[in-house]
């Protein structure tokens, strides 16, 4: 049983909700839910997984549907650093995947707007170099 599921589904309804059939979004409650694990399991390896989904599908979602939100993106920015710090106290060989991923992020990110990217970009080399 894959125990990150139920919070990945979570994270997916409140940060990339179906917006014809009129859900919102909603920072707390997807926060909420890494709260919850970090409860629950508190595995920095599965923590690292949630926060950098978040990063994913929150970027995701302002880049697919012209997201406005500058409290969306500010969320997003603080969990993205959130996120390369976890990842720098995982061992060595599991980092490279994670920090690629995030790295997908910033690059979509730059399409944003609200230096959203450009934010990402100096987080990424500030924890990159740690």
């Amino acid at each position: 049983m894959d125990v990150l599921r139920p919070y990945k589904e979570t994270l997916d309804r409140w940060l990339w909700p179906d917006v014809l059939r009129n859900q919102d979004t909603s920072v707390a409650k997807a926060k909420q839910a890494i709260s919850s694990y970090q409860k629950a399991v508190d595995e920095p390896a599965g923590l690292a997984e949630l926060m950098v989904f978040y990063c994913e599908r929150a970027a995701g979602f302002c880049n697919d549907l012209g997201n406005q939100d500058e409290g969306y993106f500010d969320a997003l920015v603080r969990m993205f650093e959130l996120a390369l710090k976890v990842i720098g106290k995982l061992p060595a060989q599991d980092r490279p995947a994670l920090i690629a991923r995030l790295d997908r992020v910033r690059v979509i990110s730059h399409n944003i707007g609200y230096g959203v990217g450009n934010a990402m970009d100096s987080l990424l080399a500030r924890y990159s170099r740690t």
